[in-house]
């Protein structure tokens, strides 16, 4: 096996560094100091644990992406070899330069689409864990990454465990992928249950730590409806090749089925620093002492079909899949407004499926959208579900 230890170390640029998966990339960058190294953080309003992270990991560049609070950071940084910079052009800018290796993009939702394209058309490799910038602009952005030889690895529990079944496969034919969902705290609730939810109940996840955007999306389901356009986009498969099963345990983290009704998994316990080091680390694995699957100790696994008439969102999302275009984005730029607007207790856990709804109905369709297209439909969105809320 090759041993990165001995060669030079991978540069890694981490884009949203405070949010869950960047903080928990850094913990495996901390624990392989021989192997990564810090080259760019970067945080969107998060000042005081961005400084903390530069003080630790002394990068070359930091970017915080409210300008307001540049001063501060700067200060903070003064007299230490670490450039600062803010702003949303910066974040695009800092993206295209020529200074690390892989850039893992975790800022959460549309706002990670221009910096991601940025390092692919940089040539640079990315490890995926922002799954917005493939259901938004999936076909563009893999024809760009394609165009310039860039490996995209998926840092998604989901995609991951697809993509490391399919390694060793190049000449198999996949019949379909399978998609595990642990459904979330309300698994087998009703909508006279969810019409009451609060943020806070909604925000308990069963099995995973995460940020509250992707926790309240895991929630309602949609989540795994946006999982199943990004698995489109990644892996080449048609619609009708993407599955969602339920997994309450989230041992199995994905399953493939090829064409001979051969199944593959790949399972592990609930830890995101897994995939997040097998993506930066590929094709290499590193040892961890992450904790182990005990198959001494069985727990039961248990699956079934996902209840869509209660989780109407990966309806919704089955929907935009189908029919693609910029229905994809149009869904996903109504389901963010919509989160926004839950965590903030300004409409309820039901209404965020409606809000969806009406928004996929009202904003044209447009079956090729080119980049600035999509860009479009994303405000227009935003601007409709945001005007349906008076936000």
């Amino acid at each position: 096996m090759q041993n990165m230890a001995n060669g030079p170390k991978k540069r890694i640029a981490v884009f949203g560094s405070t949010g869950s998966i960047g903080r928990q990339a850094l913990e495996v960058i901390h624990a392989n100091p021989a192997v990564f190294s810090v080259e760019v953080l970067t945080a969107q309003s998060n000042d005081e644990l961005l400084i903390r992270q530069a003080l630790q990991f002394q990068p070359n560049i930091v970017v915080i992406g409210d300008e307001k609070k540049l001063g501060r950071v700067k200060d903070a940084l003064a007299g230490r070899p670490i450039k600062v910079f803010a702003g949303e052009k910066s974040l695009e800018e800092v993206a295209c330069m020529d200074i690390y290796d892989m850039m893992l993009a975790a800022i959460v939702g549309f706002a990670g689409l221009r910096p991601t394209l940025c390092a692919i058309e940089n040539g640079k490799a990315v490890a995926l864990a922002n799954k917005e910038t493939l259901v938004v602009a999936g076909d563009i952005v893999m024809k760009k990454a394609m165009d310039n030889r860039v490996p995209i690895i998926p840092v998604d529990s989901e995609h991951s465990a697809i993509f490391q079944c399919l390694v060793g496969e190049t000449r198999n034919r996949i019949e379909k992928v399978i998609l595990t969902a642990s459904g979330g705290p309300f698994l087998g609730k009703k909508p006279n249950y969810l019409v009451n939810v609060k943020r806070d109940h909604a925000l308990q996840h069963p099995n995973w730590n995460m940020g509250a955007k992707v926790t309240i999306d895991s929630a309602t389901l949609m989540n795994k409806g946006l999982e199943m356009i990004e698995a489109r986009w990644l892996f080449g498969l048609r619609p009708q090749q993407v599955q969602v099963v339920i997994h309450p345990q989230s041992i199995i983290h994905s399953m493939i089925q090829f064409e001979d009704g051969s199944i593959k998994s790949q399972m592990g316990l609930p830890d995101m620093k897994l995939p997040i080091q097998y993506a930066m680390s590929f094709p290499t694995r590193l040892a961890n002492s992450f904790p182990r699957y005990d198959f001494r100790k069985p727990a039961s696994l248990s699956f079934e079909e996902p209840d869509t008439k209660t989780f109407r969102n990966l309806t919704l999302a089955t929907e935009a899949l189908h029919k693609g275009g910029n229905l994809p984005c149009v869904l996903n730029a109504a389901n963010e407004i919509a989160v926004f607007a839950f965590l903030r207790n300004r409409i309820g856990f039901l209404d965020m499926t409606d809000l969806v709804e009406r928004t996929m109905q009202e904003i044209p369709f447009v079956e090729r959208p080119t980049l600035e297209e999509y860009f479009e439909s994303d405000g227009e969105a935003r601007n409709f579900a945001a005007s349906l809320l008076k936000l």
